[in-house]
């Protein structure tokens, strides 16, 4: 690898033996790990025509042959557009690569047009003060997960190409911990002979709940996700009851798979919807006389927290957990529950 005047780092490598006939497949395959470039960061320089295969250029579909030259011309990291908002935020743990972050409810991961401002990015590149590595080719922190606005807890985030690459390997490969706590109507139960009795439920171990489907956009509210049996992508949620109350229950839900909204969505696919899930959480009501009828119905969001999360540091290799307690207004929802 080497820096040119243009702004841009070359990565120069040779196809290995018995390479894949396509070569987005094969440069993925062969580029240098030291280069920490991903399958998708790789598509994306294919795409804007900076990869050439023996001086020539090269489309994502061209075939390539062992011992072909490649070089990718990676350009040096800009200054982000997104500005940065002296935004307070609970840092969990951090180092010269990655940084854990205990987000709480109401905060928006990423700018979008709907939230352009106030999000954990623009709190992070403050915190950063510019001292952030190249991202996929900008100054940013490295979003390799999400959780969703109104879901507190823990994420992390990449400071590094070498984090990033790391990190986003792991969750494709659905090998990073993720630990759910959530409040759900009704209480999970194995002799339910409607949840024996739906598509995609079964049961491990007498008490464990397991949901496989396949999800996809809402066919017609697009800001939805729907469970379907073609066409999506595989899921797999699996939960437990911590706690019953009667009409409620404190579930512990664990992710095989990380999918948009997966936990909401297969939860209330079983006929238990979160409690203050809006989206999909239905319009089930606690009995008029039970103690936690108002605090059930007051509740702002979806009772959902991100309480685990442990993977290998991507440049360490040490594997490292963390947890986050109940915040405060999930604890005060379980404890008018079980009152």
């Amino acid at each position: 690898m080497s820096d040119t005047p243009n702004s841009s780092k070359v990565v120069a490598f040779v196809i290995a033996e018995n390479p894949p006939s396509r070569l987005d497949k094969a440069i993925a395959r062969d580029v240098p790990a030291e280069a920490h470039l991903s399958r998708s960061r790789l598509s994306k320089l294919l795409e804007e025509g900076r990869v050439t295969v023996d001086g020539a250029a090269a489309g994502a579909r061209d075939k390539v042959s062992e011992g072909a030259e490649v070089v990718v011309s990676v350009p040096i990291a800009d200054d982000p557009e997104t500005r940065p908002e002296d935004i307070s935020l609970t840092i969990v743990y951090e180092d010269a690569d990655l940084i854990v972050i205990d987000k709480p409810a109401g905060m928006v991961v990423h700018p979008a047009p709907g939230s352009p401002g106030g999000t954990l990015v623009n709190a992070l590149l403050h915190h950063f003060g510019g001292n952030l590595s190249g991202v996929g080719g900008e100054k940013r922190p490295g979003i390799v997960h999400r959780i969703d606005k109104e879901t507190s807890g823990l994420l992390v985030v990449a400071k590094s190409d070498a984090a990033h690459h790391g990190l986003a390997a792991q969750f494709e490969q659905h090998t990073v911990e993720r630990r759910y706590i959530a409040v759900c109507h009704g209480v999970p139960n194995a002799g339910d002979p409607r949840l024996r009795g739906t598509r995609g439920v079964s049961w491990e171990q007498a008490d464990i709940l397991k949901i496989t489907t396949q999800l996809a956009r809402h066919r017609t509210d697009r800001q939805k996700q729907a469970v379907c049996w073609e066409g999506g992508r595989h899921a797999v949620t699996r939960a437990r009851t911590v706690e019953a109350f009667g009409p409620a229950a404190l579930i512990e839900c664990w992710l095989e798979t990380g999918r948009t909204h997966q936990i909401r969505v297969h939860m209330a696919y079983a006929g238990h919807g979160l409690i203050g899930d809006p989206t999909y959480g239905g319009a089930r009501r606690l009995p008029r006389d039970h103690p936690g009828v108002e605090a059930v119905a007051g509740f702002p969001r979806q009772a959902l927290h991100a309480e685990t999360l442990g993977f290998v540091h991507p440049v360490t290799g040490e594997e490292i957990r963390f947890t986050s307690n109940l915040p405060q207004d999930m604890q005060d929802l379980v404890a008018a529950l079980r009152r």
